[in-house]
Order: structure tokens, then sequence, then C-alpha cells
């Protein structure tokens, strides 16, 4: 059985530290405004075991003018689940939440690698790539979601 649940921020470091900060403190694995009360975190399971997980920040980026603005971050799903359309369930999940506020803006840094996926899922690039230091190449990239 599959399902996507809400769950806290401590339950995403067994997803995060795995796949975004393997080898480095698991302290790392905690962002700021993981335990704010406008953060969500979902996790997917799959047979009451935790193989993939994104958060869902409300916050705002100065690059963009929209009121409702909320950010991915923390996205990862477990080595041997990737590739099987869990990442693009998770997307869809935020989506569909914040699909009852008026036009909200999704935005993230993509690692390079996984701008493709984003594309597909309708996200575009905006600007230069940049480094973030211990991490790599990311990309911001944004998608309006409309409730009409």
């Amino acid at each position: 059985m599959e399902f996507i649940k809400n769950i806290n921020a401590k339950e995403t470091f067994l997803v995060r530290h795995p796949v975004l900060r393997e080898g480095k403190p698991i302290k790392s694995c905690q962002f700021n405004g993981d335990d704010l009360e406008t953060t969500l975190h979902f996790g997917y399971f799959v047979d009451r075991n935790l193989i993939g997980v994104v958060s869902l920040f409300n916050s705002k980026n100065t690059n963009f003018i929209s009121e409702n603005q909320f950010q991915i971050r923390g996205m990862a799903i477990l080595p041997l689940f990737q590739k099987k359309g869990i990442g693009k369930k998770l997307v869809n999940h935020c989506q569909e939440f914040l699909q009852n506020k008026k036009d909200s803006l999704i935005w993230f840094n993509a690692r390079e690698n996984a701008v493709s996926f984003y594309e597909k899922l309708h996200f575009i690039k905006i600007g230069q790539p940049f480094v973030i230091a211990d991490i790599g190449v990311h990309y911001l990239m944004k998608k309006m979601i409309s409730n009409e």
C-alpha cells in the first residue's frame, strides 16, 4: 500500500540524510524554518516505510512579486525507489495543497541533475545557474498555481 501523509521535520531526516546529505552530520538535514507552523512536510510511504519526502515552506523570494509564495525544499526519494514516479506524486501533492490558495507561486533551488525532472512538470528556470557551497550547481525554478 502506498500513500502520502503529513510528517514532522525530524522524520524527513530518514530520507534527507542518505539522499541529500550523505557523509555529512545529521544536523545538516535541519533547514531554517523546518519547525514553523507554516511549514508542511509530506512523506511518501510504501507498506508503512517512509521512502520519499518533500517540505513546503511559506517563504518569499525577492525575485518574485507574487504575494503567496511557497518554497519546495528537501525533496528526496531513497535510491531504490527513484525513477518510479514518486517524486512527481510528491510535487503534485504540494500543488494540490496550494490549489485552494489564490494564485500561489511555487519556487525552489533545483540541483542541476534534477532540472529536467522539474521541467517535465512545467516548472521553468529563472536566471543563470549558481553554486550552493558543499552541494553544487543549482537553478532557481518556479511555477504559478492558479485556483481558477
